[in-house]
């Protein structure tokens, strides 16, 4: 990554230029996509847009000392940000083929672990020496490293590997049936679920989601790079048809031998947020029905892969997600916190292994996001989560005893992502808000002093560049909705400005925060400075952060509401002198690409132009675990799945709409695309569209550049 985005600055200072002189340098849309430009008064030539950042900025686990990389060199600093050491020459001694500092993998007060190409390379710089490195096959996948054990499990193909110092190629399963897969991640990554192993607290046992998608079709892609191009088949499970079945193996390090858990999955149900006790007897598993509206919290024995009992269960008649995997209390094997949203917001809930409810930890109106970790006796728990203004992000300190003592460490206004040191004793923040472009601090746990290790200077002094600024308006039914809004820093009050609406409008994400630019990529900021445009976007009843009523009003019928508060944010538009309403465009990617094809075409009297990237044109052809979370099954649902299809609509097209699709985009398949253009030949209607050759559902490398432009471009073209 670190390369790769070496190699875009380079290209941009041969591809920038600066104003002379005494001038205001106005950027462009492709020094956005670069997050650079060139300029002859900054080092190297290139000076940077992004704020400067403590890279590799992590805890030395077991300490309480961090460490982060500096100019290719890494420095170690106690708590109250003394520099202790600098590991800067001796890396490359010892790991001559080494052109920069890598990344560190893992870090504590024996080991520094790093990757590069097929090897994790151990490096203890207290004593100054080289350990073990371990080597793994070049086409490896997935790896985790373990500290206890020193071995990376990592899975080649469809099977599960361990890798240690002495040998790189240890099976844990050996299928040759290509259809079971072990070690990655299940569930198309719903559910909170990001990766397919889960070593045990003491290193003992490793366990394992493995699925078998014999019963899911195949779905062809063309692969373009070969001569002749050939076919490249996934496994999609449509929203409605079959779907795969999950498991859970466990290997043992003692026997080197694999058992699973006797998980009934007779039917196809969702097995998700593995925990380990502490004590490495019990696994904990949230299973969720394919219906999506009940979970059963089960524990499993590890040792035989009995199931022991159901904790507890949740039913929801729109549906149920749990995100978050157990996580039991430092000092107790059999007592654990649970994060649910059964109040209507995400809060904590303290169980023990029978099942009993001990409490409720916390009742705020507000939602939990996730438990940081503990003290040292654990007697408070550090909880992160939005505060009352869901544009924010923060972390507490809640007493387990007696819960009403709750402490927010975190005390200025904005976005802060923290991490907690192995004692509990401090916390690693790194914030930002509208006007800080990004802080680095400790904060004792203890009173809450904070200590400043790092302010990043603005990037943007001495450039033009538009103005941002967080507003709210409110939808039909009076929700209070929250807004972004970038005007051109040279705002003319007679003069009226087009608009581009920046759209997402789903289910787990949110655009608007308080943070450096509001949330916003930059080339918003700098398209509204360079073109005279006013950018907005605001976020829609179905986005997160705002409690489950606001999330679930979308259920079974995806577009309506959504839609709905988004013309809301027209009329907000509308009414700014500024604001020219005949020239509004739009654009969206994914679920903004749904949202931004839907509008133009549903709404066409408001709409000039839209562009629709990677768009879900037809939720039928989605994936079964994200859509019938909210549309119910196509079968369930015939008038919600018709009523929310883009082709429903193709005929009321007044406007120019852009649609751009990767050509082996595996998560919004291609036939959406293809299926709406279709629809818009038989409907007499013009679409354009592009495709970008080998791209998946992002599109990377430069032609995102090419991408921004084309965007940019269209929209300035059309918007007329």
């Amino acid at each position: 990554m670190r390369q790769v985005k070496r190699y875009l600055w380079v290209a941009a200072a041969l591809l920038g230029g600066f104003t002379a002189a005494g001038q205001a340098h106005r950027l462009t849309v492709t020094d956005a996509a670069y997050q650079a430009f060139a300029d002859p008064n900054s080092p190297n030539g290139v000076r940077f847009l992004e704020p400067e950042s403590l890279q590799d900025l992590q805890w030395v686990e077991g300490t309480d000392h961090f460490i982060y990389n500096k100019l290719d060199s890494y420095v170690v600093c106690n708590a109250q940000g003394e520099q202790l050491r600098v590991i800067g020459d001796v890396l490359p001694q010892h790991f001559p083929f080494l052109r920069q500092a890598p990344a560190i993998k893992y870090v504590s007060g024996e080991e520094l672990v790093f990757k590069d190409g097929d090897t994790y390379y151990r490096y203890d710089f207290m004593g100054d020496k080289v350990l073990p490195a371990i080597h793994f096959p070049k086409d490896a996948d997935h790896l985790e490293y373990n500290p206890l054990r020193k071995v990376v499990a990592y899975t080649l193909g469809n099977n599960l590997y361990l890798a240690s110092p002495e040998e790189k190629q240890i099976a844990v399963t050996s299928f040759k049936d290509k259809n079971i897969v072990a070690g990655q991640a299940i569930h198309r990554k719903e559910f909170g679920i990001t990766k397919g192993t889960f070593f045990s607290p003491k290193g003992n046992f490793l366990a394992f989601y493995q699925k078998d998608e014999s019963r899911i079709a195949d779905y062809a892609f063309v692969n373009y790079d070969t001569v002749p191009a050939q076919p490249k088949v996934i496994k999609y499970a449509f929203a409605g048809g079959p779907n795969e079945k999950a498991s859970i193996g466990i290997y043992d390090f003692a026997t080197k031998k694999v058992h699973y858990l006797q998980v009934d999955n007779k039917d196809d149900h969702y097995l998700t947020n593995l925990a380990w006790s502490p004590d490495e007897k019990y696994i904990l598993l949230a299973e969720v029905d394919r219906d999506q509206s009940h979970f059963a919290l089960n524990r499993y024995e590890v040792a035989t892969g009995k199931k022991v009992n159901t904790l507890f269960e949740e039913r929801n008649s729109k549906w149920v997600e749990p995100e978050s995997a157990a996580v039991f209390l430092s000092n107790k094997n059999d007592e654990f916190l649970w994060l649910s949203e059964r109040s209507g917001f995400t809060n904590v809930y303290h169980y023990n292994l029978n099942g009993k409810l001990i409490k409720q930890l916390t009742n705020f109106k507000w939602v939990v996001q996730s438990v940081a970790g503990f003290d040292a006796k654990g007697e408070n728990v550090f909880i992160v989560g939005t505060s009352p203004d869901a544009r924010e992000k923060h972390v507490y300190k809640v007493n387990i005893k007696s819960p009403k003592k709750v402490v927010q460490l975190t005390k200025v206004a904005g976005t802060h992502e923290a991490s907690l040191s192995s004692d509990g004793k401090y916390l690693l923040d790194v914030y930002s808000n509208i006007t800080t472009p990004e802080v680095t601090q400790v904060i004792s746990t203890d009173n809450g002093v904070a200590k400043e290790v790092h302010k990043a200077a603005n990037p943007f002094e001495g450039l033009a560049i538009g103005t941002t600024e967080l507003v709210s308006l409110k939808a039909d039914d009076g929700t209070v909705l929250y807004g972004r809004l970038h005007k051109p820093s040279h705002l003319e009050a007679n003069k009226k400005y087009p608009v581009l609406i920046y759209v997402y409008g789903g289910p787990h994400a949110q655009e608007v925060t308080n943070s450096w630019l509001g949330g916003a990529q930059l080339w918003m900021p700098v398209f509204a400075e360079s073109e005279d445009y006013i950018v907005f976007s605001v976020d829609n009843r179905g986005s997160e952060n705002r409690g489950f009523a606001f999330e679930s009003v979308i259920h079974r019928h995806l577009g309506d509401i959504e839609i709905k508060d988004q013309l809301k944010g027209v009329d907000y538009l509308k009414s700014l002198p500024y604001v020219d309403g005949n020239r509004i465009a739009v654009y969206g990617w994914s679920f903004g690409g749904f949202m931004a094809s839907s509008l133009i075409t549903r709404a066409p009297e408001v709409f000039k132009a839209a562009v629709a990237g990677g768009a879900v044109t037809d939720w039928s052809l989605y994936e079964a675990m994200y859509g019938e979370r909210y549309m119910d099954m196509p079968q369930e649902n015939l008038e919600g799945y018709a009523n929310s299809r883009v082709m429903k609509y193709i005929n009321k097209l007044e406007g120019k709409l852009l649609l751009i699709h990767g050509s082996v985009d595996d998560t919004v398949v291609p036939q959406h695309f293809i299926n709406l253009v279709q629809a818009s030949l038989r409907a007499k209607k013009s679409v354009d569209m592009f495709v970008y050759p080998m791209q998946a559902h992002g599109v990377r490398g430069l032609d995102y550049v090419n991408l921004l432009q084309r965007i940019t471009d269209y929209i300035k073209a059309n918007n007329k």
